[in-house]
């Protein structure tokens, strides 16, 4: 037991120091930074080029991953975060998630997605506890860590911009008014998180003796888990909760082996936004000066279409491509109504009702996996499964983000990140139900009148007749009572309450709705696909949801849809461009918000 204690101790102290970073920047900055966990992983792939390329020393690996990550958490600041200081919290929060998605997959073109060996520099088995064998690595680990804590802990208390730090984390317009230069804190503050989380990188890459420039997303939410544990924007709040969120993991994987890491994490994330938002050590801010979306993304108005032209598009999409589109082109539309479904269930949580959810590939997994499950393995019709898997998704969607109904701001996002990457873990986990990393093939095709929905003409009619009910539903939706419930829902929760809404019920009912659109637009990419697996369900759909309606304008039904034709549509049309497609979704969706908040379906 005392082995597993240490090593959760090790690998607590990593968690220490990314979760030190992000509650320094959202004390100072009151964001939260998505892109931490990038910052790590490029600091891994840093020290292993600095080590297995150039062949440095531990001290100059160590040193220059600090500076370069130190450098490039400056740039994030200046770049990414001080142009939208005037904009509310959501914009800075979605351009750190954007400019996380830049970072991953700039990464991942320089270096591949592969994995490396890490070598350890220092033995790892030379030192003898009682009857436990550590090494050198283990104690240098630990001490490299502590040192940079205390360091931190006196330039905070001792120095004069440590001062103006914790100043600005207090009360940043009165720092202001007493002429600290908050923006070299803000700055300042970046910089020392950044190689804080670098620093972390290399650590956590010597213990495993790997590094991928794909671990980002996985780090960035074990910090954000361990900094909510123990109080956003308290630093021995971030201490405490490294430690106990390694020992805890350390302990469960001990016990249930090493697929219940990520669920754990999870877990532990949504349990306390659940029962202690605040953590044990912080303050629970639920950030209410400003309402997610309605002076940022409600400002441009909506383009509307007359009845003719919206025939026009329906008879084009619907009657002349099935008619005259090849093989590939109908796939493509197939694809992009799938992904039009996802983006409307998206629609209608964040642009109609303001709840920003970042974890919509959670929904849309259930909806893929019910389907699959039931009409593969226990000869369900696919049209009961369809409307069941809708179901089933909805219900699970409500049960798991019961801790949004009382959150507000940042934490609706933290906890819709969390609860999307807790379902993917389940899957994952899961291996009686799910079958774990093996996935469900052979998914049998829907069947109509004796025969198979398999060819491309057939499957996109299917996905188009679905696409269009969908529309018809949100829309509808959008135009009634309850939907101009959810719009003074987005523009002004206290004014809601104080109008009578009962905000839990409102929210809990587009949580439901928006998980059943997820679970039927899952349910068709399972039958279309024929095999699904966990991996298919990660951050990069749920960013992509959020990047179709951005651009098509986040409470625009067609919007979403037309997003989905520009984001899914066109990359399919230039192959060789696969590779940084992605990374394209991430600068698309960083300018939008900087330069086109309200997107290419709205008007100023």
């Amino acid at each position: 037991m005392l082995d597993v204690f240490i090593s959760g101790l090790i690998n607590g102290n990593s968690y220490v120091l990314i979760a030190i970073g992000m509650s320094l920047i959202f004390g100072v900055a009151n964001l939260v930074n998505f892109a931490h966990g990038s910052i790590f992983a490029i600091g891994a792939m840093l020290g292993w080029w600095f080590v297995v390329v150039l062949h440095w020393p531990l001290w100059a690996t160590l040193l220059g991953t600090i500076i370069i990550t130190g450098v490039l958490g400056v740039l994030i600041e200046l770049f990414c975060v001080r142009p939208l200081s005037s904009a509310p919290p959501i914009a800075t929060l979605l351009s750190t998630l954007a400019i996380s998605f830049v970072l991953d997959y700039s990464s991942q073109l320089i270096f591949s997605p592969d994995t490396r060996r890490f070598p350890s520099l220092l033995p790892t088995a030379n030192l003898q506890l009682g009857g436990l064998r550590i090494g050198t690595l283990d104690i240098t680990i630990l001490a490299v860590s502590i040192v940079s804590v205390g360091l931190l802990w006196l330039f905070l208390r001792y120095t004069q911009l440590g001062r103006a730090i914790r100043a600005t984390a207090q009360d940043r317009d009165a720092a202001l008014q007493m002429g600290v230069p908050v923006g070299l804190v803000q700055s300042l503050t970046f910089a020392l998180a950044s190689a804080l989380g670098g620093l972390a990188g290399v650590l956590i890459g010597m213990y495993y003796s790997s590094v991928s420039p794909t671990n980002g997303f996985n780090a960035g939410l074990e910090g954000f888990a361990a900094a909510t544990l123990g109080g956003l924007g308290s630093l021995p709040g971030a201490v405490v909760g490294g430690l106990v969120l390694g020992i805890v993991e350390s302990f469960g994987v001990s016990w249930f082996g090493d697929a219940v890491r990520q669920f754990i994490t999870f877990a532990v994330l949504i349990g306390v936004l659940w029962i202690r938002p605040g953590g044990l050590f912080g303050a629970f801010n639920a950030i209410t000066s400003e309402p997610m979306t309605g002076t940022f993304f409600g400002s441009g108005k909506l383009i509307k279409l007359k009845v003719w032209q919206i025939a026009l598009l329906v008879a084009v999409f619907g009657i002349l491509l099935p008619l005259w589109g090849n093989a590939y082109a109908l796939q493509i539309g197939t694809l992009a109504a799938i992904f039009a479904i996802l983006a409307l269930s998206l629609t209608l949580i964040a642009g109609t009702a303001g709840q920003i959810s970042i974890g919509q590939a959670g929904p849309f997994a259930i909806g893929a996996y019910v389907s699959a499950l039931l009409t593969r393995d226990h000869g369900w019709s696919f049209w009961l499964a369809l409307p069941v898997a809708g179901i089933l998704a909805a219900l699970i969607n409500t049960i798991i983000m019961a801790p949004v109904l009382k959150l507000r701001g940042h934490y609706v996002a933290i906890a819709t990140l969390g609860a999307g990457a807790m379902i993917a873990a389940m899957l994952l986990s899961f291996n009686w139900l799910t079958y774990g990393p093996l996935g469900v093939s052979n998914i049998p095709p829907p069947v109509i009148f004796g025969q198979n929905v398999d060819s491309p003409v057939t499957f996109y009619i299917l996905a188009f007749v679905v696409l269009l009910l969908v529309t018809a539903l949100v829309a509808r939706l959008q135009r009634s009572h309850l939907g101009r419930a959810w719009y003074a829902i987005r523009e002004d929760e206290i004014a809601s309450q104080s109008s009578g809404i009962p905000l839990a019920d409102y929210k809990s009912l587009v949580f439901a709705l928006g998980g059943f659109i997820a679970g039927l637009g899952g349910s068709l990419l399972a039958h279309n696909y024929t095999f699904i697996s966990p991996d298919i369900f990660n951050i990069t759909i749920s960013t992509l949801a959020l990047t179709i309606v951005v651009l098509g304008g986040i409470g625009s039904a067609l919007g979403a849809v037309i997003g989905a034709v520009i984001l899914v549509g066109a990359p399919e049309l230039f192959r060789p461009l696969q590779d940084i497609r992605y990374l394209g979704y991430g600068l698309l969706l960083l300018l939008l918000i900087r330069f086109r908040p309200q997107g290419i379906w709205g008007k100023q």
